[in-house]
């Protein structure tokens, strides 16, 4: 889900002219998975922005106080949704807390640091979406210790179909600023690619894991 068409459109443009996006129709890059990719994202960028840093909190804050019931602690996945995370957290006077992607390999071996609200209602943030794995593994552990997880927010996220299916199985609600439909789209008015690219753009967002090969 979308928060709202204008910060959608907003986000897009904002990502693309900071080149937080990067669009290569003809020249693919390579996921870490081995996906042949058209974008690459890199949120991590619109920390370095203040106006941008600022919008992105300031709808991340009315996204949770519009979309979403009663909060207890917000918690940031690692790495880039901890930044969003302790600025949303501080905006709302609530405890803030980060999921590793793996336990810690020394000391205590946290996953999960910071203090654990068990029982309680936690938000969890990132900063991109793809296939949803990763950022569902930080829902099951937060739950996995005892904390309830009903929502997420996001900057972006590619709203592939298998996303969708992972959140619904999940029982967890997404709300993104941006996707993949609303860069593509932006991109092309402002002429950051052309018409013809974007029957490549749009084939790729329908079957990711096989395009290009």
């Amino acid at each position: 889900m979308i928060y709202t068409e204008e910060c959608a459109v907003n986000v897009a443009e904002f990502l693309l002219k900071k080149q937080a996006v990067k669009l290569r129709p003809k020249e693919p890059f390579t996921w870490a998975s081995g996906w042949l990719s058209p974008i690459y994202c890199d949120n991590r960028k619109t920390l370095s922005y203040p106006e941008l840093r600022t919008y992105i909190r300031q709808n991340f804050v009315k996204a949770a106080s519009e979309k979403f019931s009663h909060i207890d602690a917000v918690a940031g996945v690692a790495t880039g949704g901890i930044a969003h995370g302790v600025l949303i957290a501080q905006e709302l006077g609530l405890p803030f807390l980060y999921v590793r992607s793996a336990p810690k390999g020394h000391g205590m071996q946290n996953l999960i640091e910071g203090e654990v609200p068990a029982g309680r209602n936690v938000l969890v943030v990132e900063d991109l979406v793809s296939t949803g794995g990763s950022s569902l593994q930080a829902v099951e552990a937060l739950r996995g210790a005892g904390c309830e997880v009903k929502n997420m927010l996001a900057v972006f996220d590619y709203d592939f179909d298998l996303k969708k299916e992972r959140f619904q199985q999940a029982r967890c609600e997404l709300v993104s600023l941006s996707n993949y439909e609303y860069v593509i789209q932006r991109a092309a008015e402002l002429n950051y690619v052309q018409e013809s690219d974007l029957e490549i753009l749009n084939a790729w967002r329908k079957s990711p894991e096989t395009w290009g090969k």
